[in-house]
């Protein structure tokens, strides 16, 4: 009996053709999706980043690609040198600006060791800088620990300030 009704079931809900709407919104769901992709951003022909996540989820009307599954992103100088890598959970990408937003356990680190840690971190591809108005952890290359509220720095974490700065350093001070 029990086979009956599933072979009736599989009959009724095959027999009945399914319309598929054409709309011109999606309701939210992405127009592409992607696994392991690679993304690379460049400006005036040289590569500023080179993105790879798990998932890509990719949205043509609002004009932005979401990524997630372990974001890594390497940026590079004008000579297309390595300078600084940043992970993160998941990232958005304004694909008219290339600018990106990255969220979630976001950890920064320069070539130079420069260690950044935060919460959200905005990127902005012109000016190739980085930005928060979170709270951030900074360790540098000296052993110092330095915490605060508000970030920027360039993309290599080698100009950089804390916007409301506190911390502790093992450096002795100089008086001059």
């Amino acid at each position: 009996m029990k086979r009956l009704g599933f072979v009736l079931w599989l009959f009724v809900s095959c027999s009945a053709p399914i319309e598929i709407e054409n709309s011109e919104t999606r309701d939210g769901r992405p127009d592409q999706e992607g696994w392991n992709v690679t993304i690379y951003m460049t400006n005036e022909g040289s590569m500023t980043a080179k993105i790879h996540a798990g998932h890509l989820e990719k949205y043509q009307e609002k004009e932005f690609a979401l990524l997630d599954s372990g974001v890594v992103i390497d940026f590079y100088d004008s000579d297309e040198k390595h300078i600084s890598i940043l992970s993160a959970q998941r990232a958005e990408v304004d694909e008219k600006s290339n600018d990106m937003i990255a969220m979630g356990n976001v950890i920064a680190i320069s070539d130079s060791g420069m260690t950044l840690y935060t919460d959200t971190l905005t990127w902005n591809s012109k000016k190739e800088i980085m930005f928060t108005q979170d709270s951030i952890m900074l360790t540098t290359q000296y052993q110092d620990t330095l915490y605060g509220v508000g970030f920027e720095s360039d993309s290599d974490l080698e100009n950089w300030k804390i916007l409301k700065p506190s911390g502790v350093t093992n450096r002795e001070l100089k008086n001059d």
